[in-house]
C-alpha cells in the first residue's frame, strides 16, 4: 500500500528537496507552504508521518502540532527547525511531537527517523517485542540474553542498549544522532569518539572470527545490523 507523507514547510527549496526525497523511496508526498495549509492537510487526510517545520507563518508549527493532537489526531510527527537547543527540542517534544530533527540536516537521517515511527505504530497499539533477531544474532530481551548460532555474547549494559537499538532498526541505517539521543541522551554533538569506540567493541563481539559480518558502517551517515553488505 502507498505511503502518504505531508511535508508542513514554507521555504519552496527546503521542501521541494524533503517531497522529492519520499518520492523516490516511494512515498506520495503531499505539501503545504504555511501553518493553517498544514493543519487543514493534517485534519483532513491520512497520513503515515508528518514533517512539520517549527517556524511557519500564519501559523507556528507547535500551534499546528497542538491542534492536530487536540483533534485526537496519532499521526507521528517529526518537527523540523533550526532551534536545536535542548529548551526547544524539549518544547516541541511536550507539544506532542514524536521526534525532533535540527536543521540543516541530512535526508538521509529524516528518512530513517520517519520510518521508525512509523514502525512504532500509533501509541498504545504497539506490540509486545521480548525477542530481537539479525541471522544467526539473537537478542531476549527479558533476559537480557544475546546470542549468535548458539553461543553467548556477554556485553556491557551501553553495548546491550546499542544493539538493541540496531536490532530494532534491521536493516535500516541508524544514524550518529540517533545513537547519541537513544543510547546516550545526548540531545547534542559531545565531540567525542565514544560511538566509534563502543562500535568497535560491538563489532568484534558480534562479528568475531569467520562469521558474516553482520554490522555494517555507512559511510558519512551510521551503521546498519544486515545479513548483507
Amino acid at each position: 500500500m502507498t505511503k502518504k507523507i505531508l511535508v508542513v514547510e514554507d521555504d519552496a527549496t527546503t521542501a521541494d528537496y524533503i517531497a522529492r526525497g519520499f518520492e523516490q523511496n516511494g512515498y506520495v508526498v503531499d505539501v503545504a507552504g504555511d501553518g493553517r495549509d498544514g493543519l487543514f492537510h493534517a485534519t483532513d487526510g491520512h497520513y503515515a508521518a508528518i514533517v512539520l517545520d517549527r517556524m511557519l507563518p500564519g501559523m507556528d508549527g507547535l500551534s499546528v502540532l497542538g491542534a492536530v493532537r487536540a483533534a485526537g489526531i496519532d499521526t507521528p510527527v517529526i518537527v523540523l527547525s533550526a532551534l536545536g537547543s535542548t529548551d526547544e527540542r524539549v518544547r516541541g517534544l511536550k507539544s506532542g511531537s514524536d521526534d525532533y530533527l535540527g536543521k540543516p540536516f541530512a535526508f538521509s537521517e529524516l528518512l530513517a527517523r520517519v520510518e521508525a515511527l512509523q514502525r512504532r505504530g500509533p501509541t498504545g497499539t504497539q506490540p509486545v517485542v521480548t525477542s530481537l533477531r539479525c541471522g544467526d544474532l539473537s537478542m531476549d530481551l527479558l533476559a537480557r540474553r544475546v546470542e549468535r548460532a548458539g553461543v553467548r555474547i556477554d556485553l556491557q549494559p551501553r553495548e546491550f542498549r546499542l544493539l538493541e537499538l540496531l536490532l530494532r532498526n534491521k536493516g535500516q541505517v541508524v544514524t550518529r544522532t540517533m545513537m547519541l539521543e537513544e543510547v546516550w541522551d545526548y540531545h547534542f554533538d559531545p565531540g567525542t569518539n565514544v560511538i566509534d569506540v563502543h562500535i568497535s567493541r560491538l563489532r568484534k563481539k558480534i562479528d568475531e572470527g569467520d562469521r558474516l559480518p553482520l554490522l555494517h558502517t555507512v559511510r558519512g551517515v551510521g551503521y546498519m545490523l544486515s545479513e548483507t553488505a
